[in-house]
């Protein structure tokens, strides 16, 4: 177990202290020998996302104990990102991704339990409770609480997105108070998170692509029964991986990470996986970079038509096939390590021997490897004087993948926002957002609210929007967001100017600012030398 680990079974005779305190919450003579397993429940009704969450848990519970485990629940904490989105308060949505990873290492190293089962829903659970379990290292299982179900209004099915993008059209004059207040009411009808392939979505399929929970079980509908029982299941998955000593790091490999970048290219899925998953990786001790990313961008395509660019929900997805179809269509033209082991102790392949190479000819949400969507990945790594270190764009959706334009500038989002709405901003603008990065923030609020804004009035395709800040796994358009190096900390974006030339080539993979002045001379010696001389610091020579 892990090093920290005090909790030891020799011979059948348990060696830890405080017996007695255990006695206290049910643990009898003959449950000393048995397994503990911890039960890391996110459950909270301050968001739709994680209101169902105890049931799971409890599920769990019964099913670890009827596997010949002694389960222990705890609680982490949970924040909602679409109702903080705008405010403040969104700020601290990435820091809890953070508070969720140390809550769950601080029990499960302080109990020293023998395995844990992680409970969640909102966007923060998941990679909070895979850093914790890479950094940890004991048998451990995720638990998905499901994707929320789509609501209706005049034909269409809609999600949280469909509120904000409705502020948009509202301040557009492009829809009646009344439909707002409509689309509002209907937006969120029941439990679950967020219904396209947002945040939330991508990560449970990211987690399931590792082999880190069970297949099928992250594009299932919180409130459907198959949710409960792959909860039931998962635990005794677990109790049997506690028992055969399957650890995480075995599973969380280089080719799991991999394989997850793809799904994630496969179905058009969040910005925030790559900074997720950056973030596992480097608990897990895998090295994983930006380029990783763009390397496996340019052998996927995307293969699923989901909103927040597409037509259709997760749920939509899971009646295809869910995540088990799209990955078996990436095995069966090799872009996807069969090999790889999973939390049931099966390899990839063998978890999709049974699954079909090709998706089913009677739906249209997963496409045919020889018909995709697009030929390549949606997220595409740029970089240039604007991002040295990087940045990441999502290129779905969108009909032109290059623009220059003048830069409207803004050091925080609400001046966005308010610029936005209030019409100031044109056809072929590059709005930059900055001071909204992980230190500048902090906490690297997503900028949903003007990115929805933009779409809702009608210039999705029109203008261009940096920041290094994050988007929601609702955000899409020509959009480029992590700028790395951010604003606080001297990166080049700190220096633009309104009105500066800004250049977003995504077919290039550029975001650049047109920093040099046109020539003075354009003819004759002068113009001859300057466009022959080198740099001072290589001695201004001409015959480099």
């Amino acid at each position: 177990m892990s090093p920290l680990r005090s909790r030891t079974i020799t011979a059948g005779v348990e060696r830890t202290p405080n017996r007695a305190m255990l006695r206290a919450v049910g643990f009898g003579d003959q449950d000393f020998t048995k397994p503990i397993v911890g039960i890391a429940n996110a459950h909270s009704t301050i968001t739709p996302c994680n209101a169902k969450l105890n049931d799971l848990a409890l599920r769990a519970e019964a099913a670890v104990r009827a596997a010949g485990g002694m389960p222990q629940t705890f609680g982490t904490i949970t924040v909602s990102d679409g109702i903080s989105m705008g405010t403040e308060g969104m700020k601290y949505s990435l820091v809890s991704r953070e508070v969720i990873a140390d809550s769950i290492e601080t029990v499960c190293n302080a109990q020293c339990v023998d395995g844990v089962l992680a409970v969640g829903g909102c966007d923060k659970n998941m990679p909070g409770a895979l850093i914790a379990i890479a950094r940890m290292n004991i048998p451990a299982v995720f638990v998905y609480g499901g994707t929320i179900k789509p609501g209706h209004y005049k034909g269409q099915d809609l999600t949280v997105v469909s509120a904000f993008e409705a502020v948009g059209q509202y301040s557009a004059h492009k829809l009646s108070e009344a439909d707002l207040l409509e689309v509002e009411r209907r937006a969120c009808p029941g439990a679950g998170a967020c219904g396209g392939m947002f945040t939330a979505n991508t990560m449970s399929s990211a987690i399931e692509a590792m082999g880190m929970s069970l297949p099928y079980s992250s594009t299932m509908a919180a409130e459907d029964g198959e949710k409960g029982d792959s909860a039931a299941r998962s635990a005794e998955v677990l109790v049997e991986a506690v028992r055969h000593d399957r650890r995480p790091r075995a599973i969380l490999t280089r080719a799991a990470f991999e394989n997850a970048i793809a799904v994630v290219m496969a179905l058009g899925g969040s910005t925030n996986a790559v900074l997720h998953l950056l973030a596992i990786a480097r608990s897990a001790d895998v090295r994983l970079t930006l380029d990783d990313f763009e390397t496996v961008r340019e052998r996927v395509p995307v293969l699923c038509d989901l909103k927040p660019s597409g037509r259709f929900v997760t749920t939509d997805l899971h009646a295809a096939g869910g995540v088990p179809q799209v990955m078996k269509v990436l095995l069966a033209h090799g872009a996807l390590h069969g090999d790889a082991p999973t939390v049931s102790g099966h390899t990839v392949a063998q978890v999709l021997r049974d699954v079909a190479d090709e998706p089913r000819a009677n739906q249209e949400v997963i496409r045919s490897w020889s018909r995709p969507l697009y030929p390549q990945g949606h997220l595409a790594i740029l970089r240039g004087n604007l991002a040295s270190e990087g940045a990441v764009a999502k290129i779905t959706g969108i009909k032109h993948l290059k623009m220059t334009g003048p830069a409207r500038v803004f050091d925080c989002e609400e001046d966005s926002l308010a610029a936005i709405l209030a019409g100031r901003i044109k056809p072929g603008d590059i709005l930059v957002i900055r001071y909204e990065g992980p230190k500048g923030g902090p906490g690297m609020r997503e900028m949903l609210s003007p990115t929805s804004a933009i779409i809702g009035a009608g210039l999705g395709d029109k203008v261009g929007l940096i920041t290094d800040g994050r988007f929601s796994g609702g955000t899409y358009g020509l959009v480029v967001g992590h700028v790395a190096p951010e604003a606080a900390v001297g990166g080049t974006i700190a220096l633009v100017r309104d009105g500066d030339p800004v250049t977003i080539d995504a077919e290039r993979r550029r975001l650049e600012l047109e920093l040099p002045r046109e020539p003075k001379y354009t003819t004759g010696v002068l113009a001859k030398y300057a466009k022959l001389v080198s740099s001072a610091s290589l001695g201004a020579v001409t015959d480099s």
